[in-house]
């Protein structure tokens, strides 16, 4: 079921080898009709929307059907179960708690001479979020989406996510949208709900930001509506590294794994461990476990195709293994975690300790669960709120200020052959005629 590479004896390189069959290409043909799709929407509106919503959802709406009525909203939260509902609301306010913590404030430095310099932090105006519809419900990942944006204090965040053949919404997902507090909801998905949402139609808004998870026609769209708007990350499929040492519980190591292993086939679970012994007790307790659970078709293909245990030398070899596969989540399930924190310079998210299991970062613990994905850890960081603020730079001088420095500028700009940009400066200390410093009037 699932694959073993002893990089003592040189398997390093088939396992790499193996790793890169996960990446996704998206296909000239996705291209060709999401653009198509894309161009539609942003010439027809609405028209297009409720067309594309017809062909590719099977589901008929009228132009006053798209956005969610506030009663149905309400009527969806009277429908979840009240324990759940209320685990909603705790994982809700432990993720606002997380995200507060990372708002950055506006800052201005002064000097004598009249220069002030600074930075200032303002929230994006409107945010699109995208919510997977299908038969799966993810309120986790409305919080996660949501609520950063919330605390960032973007004014207005809208919520799509495909209908059912009913024309219904999943009560769980509008019962977490009404906590995250979002504002508006539309039953649209796929490739048309980015479009509108990046071009904006009669009855949804345009956004300046889309974020949140979707399949590949939403990814192909998202990345191609970049530029027009902005986007989280175009997310792959999920993956988890541990790295265990002969300390490590191999039930828990195997649950873990097969927790991400059930997201879809193209998921992968690794295991990277200095101990055969241990190794062997986990692949036993996969075998066992996966035969109680109700995804355990997907979880043997996922395991089958893209699961591994590696087996190393040493902590140092197992470490460098996963800042090179710079994994989604990671797990240190060993002796003292703490002092491997400092080694690790590639993951989305970092599990210290046998209690700190990856579901937990899912759903409850409050950082957030939008992570890099195939490697983009390298250069991705988890969503958080500062993807929800924008920036802008402050710069005040005082006449004599500007004189200490007008000469240098003047230069740059002559170096540059940017005459105009040299006269800005100069006229301010002449009769208007500009002369560069070879006397050349200009």
């Amino acid at each position: 079921m699932i694959k073993v590479f002893d990089v003592r004896n040189g398997a390093g390189d088939e396992f790499y080898k193996m790793l890169s069959g996960r990446n996704v290409k998206e296909s000239p043909e996705i291209t060709h009709m999401v653009g198509a799709i894309l161009e539609d929407v942003n010439q027809n509106g609405d028209k297009a929307v409720l067309k594309y919503t017809e062909m590719f959802d099977g589901v008929g709406l009228a132009e006053d059907e798209i956005k969610v009525s506030q009663r149905e909203i309400d009527a969806a939260c009277c429908e979840v179960d009240d324990a759940l509902l209320a685990t909603i609301k705790k994982a809700a306010e432990n993720i606002r708690e997380f995200h507060i913590k990372q708002k950055e404030n506006s800052w201005f430095s002064t000097e004598k001479d009249g220069v002030i310099l600074g930075q200032i932090y303002r929230p994006l105006e409107k945010v699109g979020v995208y919510v997977p519809g299908g038969t799966a419900a993810y309120p986790s990942s409305v919080l996660m989406n949501v609520i950063p944006a919330k605390v960032a204090g973007v004014a207005k965040i809208i919520m799509v996510t495909p209908p059912g053949k009913d024309k219904s919404i999943n009560p769980v997902i509008l019962a977490a949208a009404k906590v995250a507090g979002v504002d508006e909801i539309y039953r649209v998905g796929g490739a048309q709900a980015i479009s509108a949402m990046a071009f904006g139609t009669g009855s949804i808004p345009r956004v300046d930001k889309i974020v949140g998870p979707g399949n590949i026609y939403v990814a192909t769209a998202k990345r191609m509506v970049y530029g027009y708007c902005d986007i989280d990350m175009v997310a792959g499929p999920s993956e988890i590294a541990i790295v265990a040492d002969d300390s490590a519980n191999p039930a828990y190591v195997a649950a873990d794994l097969l927790s991400q292993a059930e997201h879809d086939a193209l998921a992968s679970s690794i295991l990277v461990t200095t101990c055969e012994k241990l190794a062997e007790k986990v692949i036993e307790e996969i075998d066992r476990q996966c035969g109680y659970l109700s995804r355990k078709d997907i979880i043997r293909k996922s395991l089958d195709s893209y699961g591994a245990v590696i087996i190393t030398g040493s902590v140092k070899e197992a470490v460098e293994i996963v800042n090179n596969i710079a994994p989604e989540h990671l797990e240190l399930c060993v002796r003292e975690p703490f002092s491997l924190l400092g080694e690790i310079r590639n993951a989305g998210a970092i599990f210290l300790g046998s209690y700190a299991s990856e579901p937990l970062g899912d759903y409850f613990a409050g950082p957030n669960h939008v992570l890099p994905t195939g490697g983009t850890a390298r250069f991705f960081s988890p969503l958080n709120t500062g993807d929800f603020l924008k920036k802008s730079s402050v710069i005040s001088y005082s006449r004599e200020a500007l004189e200490k420095v007008k000469d240098d500028i003047i230069r740059f700009a002559e170096a540059e052959g940017l005459t105009a940009h040299a006269n800005a400066i100069q006229v301010r200390w002449s009769d208007g005629s500009y002369k560069c410093n070879s006397g050349e009037e200009g």
